[in-house]
């Protein structure tokens, strides 16, 4: 297989960070606040601050994409260097879908590379599990990042690739 059908998202100086979203807990009346963008090393930067006012706690970070195929792959890899703060990592395989797989992530504020097997990712819907099974799906079309740690906390995620594997 070549590396082109294994990449869901490579950062670099020039890439188009356009279709990436914030999603807060504004949309519950939480007063949360995540930013995204392009830093100066060519990295994904997702950061911000997690409030719990309003009933409010977790900024999001999301990029759909064309349905890509993954019966033949059994993990997503990421490289990222977070800030020692926990998040998850999620993923959709219809957009539609009101609930994501989700993985979680210690992160050690060194560069990871962290291998999320697809198998692992359980179905959660604003944060219950679901009594349904693991990801199985054959496709994707949907990856994110969440931090929601039930406290206030600023944060920093940086992101330099996402990959199938």
């Amino acid at each position: 297989m070549q590396d082109s059908q294994e990449i869901i998202f490579d950062f670099t100086k020039n890439v188009n960070i356009n279709q990436w979203r914030t999603v807060d807990d504004v949309v519950m009346g939480g007063r949360s606040q995540g930013n995204f963008k392009l830093n100066k090393d060519g990295f994904g930067e997702f950061y911000g601050n997690v409030s719990l006012e309003n009933n409010g706690g977790f900024s999001s970070l999301r990029f759909r994409f064309e349905k890509k195929e993954v019966i033949n792959y059994n993990f997503v890899v990421l490289k990222i260097k977070g800030d020692a703060k926990n998040y998850q990592f999620r993923i959709k395989d219809n957009v539609y879908n009101r609930h994501s797989f989700i993985y979680n992530l210690e992160t050690t504020g060194e560069w990871q590379t962290i291998k999320v097997p697809l198998s692992e990712m359980y179905p959660a819907f604003r944060g219950r599990k679901l009594q349904i099974p693991n990801f199985s799906s054959t496709t994707i079309e949907e990856v994110a990042f969440l931090i929601g740690n039930k406290k206030e906390q600023n944060f920093k995620l940086e992101i330099d690739f996402i990959k199938l594997q």
